[in-house]
């Protein structure tokens, strides 16, 4: 439910920027830059809160990450001022990339190498559940208050909070330190893994950030219909993640590579179908599908890189995939402040093809000895 919270709140905004922004006396551009706060906070308050917690027992942290989001939240539904609502999102964005790290150890732990790939599509089936009923419930509640999407996300984090107060099993701190975890996340090799996250998912940030203005202003789509494109979209990620992780763990190469093209190719192409209901329908179900089709095998990358110690760099990753939203939010705020909200998508293609260079870069490079999987073995 944590990682459900954590990932409505972060794309939630972007069902509702026409109403936040009419409500806080700014523009939408202004507005989307909500989501390049909450971005820049886990990209980098995560590394920062996982390095200063590397140490503590998992329960414990994880329930106090938890009342961290929820009080960030709080702040964000409650300030009648934008400073106040990026301050809250920042606040609560410092939580997330080490909840996901620590999901993500705790899965591939159970499910075994041969199988990460579909443990992290699993653990983050939570983020594409966020889209298909978070953020496209969010842009239907939004519709009159734009509060009242965050108010049910504290809801829905508080009682995950609580559950896991209950039901979580005591475990002991990791063996491994900060040193072996610094060191790790500097290796070269793991840093283009990162690298390829940031520079490969912000293709997707560009569009999907204003996506709701595209569709409503360009295409002239009605905003009623929106919410149930939204979740037409979200359907996809969760379809996408879960496909993504089975063949990644066929053939990581394959799939990035694969994932990375057919992005490419859509992104653009919203440009040139932006005047047309039906083409642009079609597209939005199909970028829904790849968006989150690049997580499990990111993440698989950088865990073929990582070896024994990869906390910090999987939670430096989370905070990738929120860079890439950062710098997609503020390229895409640019563009739309410059009257080309119509040719984002050609901006987002050219960043996609920047991520298909640095994985073909990344994928050579071989992994390290403690290391197996069905490609490397």
């Amino acid at each position: 439910m944590l990682i459900f919270a954590t990932a409505s709140a972060e794309y939630l905004v972007s069902g509702v920027l026409p109403q936040l922004a009419d409500d806080l006396s700014v523009s939408v551009s202004t507005a989307g830059q909500t989501v390049t706060a909450y971005a820049l906070g886990v990209a980098i308050g995560g590394p920062v809160v996982t390095v200063a917690t590397a140490r503590l027992p998992r329960k414990e942290l994880t329930i106090g990450l938890g009342i961290l989001f929820v009080a960030g939240t709080v702040l964000t539904a409650a300030s009648p001022a934008f400073a106040g609502v990026i301050i809250g999102r920042v606040i609560s964005a410092c939580s997330q990339a080490t909840l996901f790290a620590i999901s993500l150890m705790t899965a591939t732990a159970v499910m075994g190498k041969a199988r990460q790939g579909q443990a992290i599509a699993i653990v983050t089936s939570g983020l594409t559940v966020a889209t298909v009923l978070g953020v496209p419930f969010g842009a239907l509640l939004g519709r009159t208050n734009w509060r009242l999407p965050f108010i049910a996300i504290i809801v829905v984090a508080t009682l995950g909070t609580a559950l896991l107060a209950v039901t979580m099993p005591r475990t002991p701190a990791p063996t491994t330190g900060v040193r072996d975890e610094i060191g790790t996340l500097l290796r070269g090799s793991v840093l283009l893994a990162v690298s390829t996250t940031v520079v490969g998912f912000a293709g997707v940030s560009i569009v999907f950030t204003y996506l709701v203005p595209l569709l409503t202003d360009v295409t002239g789509i009605a905003s009623g219909i929106i919410p149930a494109l939204l979740l037409a979209y979200g359907v996809g990620g969760f379809a996408g993640n879960l496909l993504a992780g089975r063949l990644a763990d066929l053939s990581l190469s394959r799939t990035l590579t694969g994932v990375f093209v057919i992005l490419i190719v859509t992104l653009l192409l919203f440009p040139l179908g932006a005047g047309t209901v039906p083409v642009m329908v079609v597209l939005v179900l199909v970028l829904g599908l790849l968006s989150t089709a690049t997580i499990a095998p990111l993440q698989s990358l950088v865990l073929r890189h990582a070896g024994d110690a990869p906390t910090l760099s999987l939670a430096v990753n989370v905070g990738a995939f929120n860079l890439a939203n950062a710098i997609g939010a503020a390229l895409g705020g640019v563009t739309v402040a410059g009257g080309l909200l119509r040719w984002g998508g050609f901006f987002g293609a050219a960043f996609a093809l920047a991520g298909l260079v640095l994985t073909l870069l990344a994928l050579k490079i071989p992994a390290p000895t403690n290391y197996t999987s069905k490609e490397s073995a």
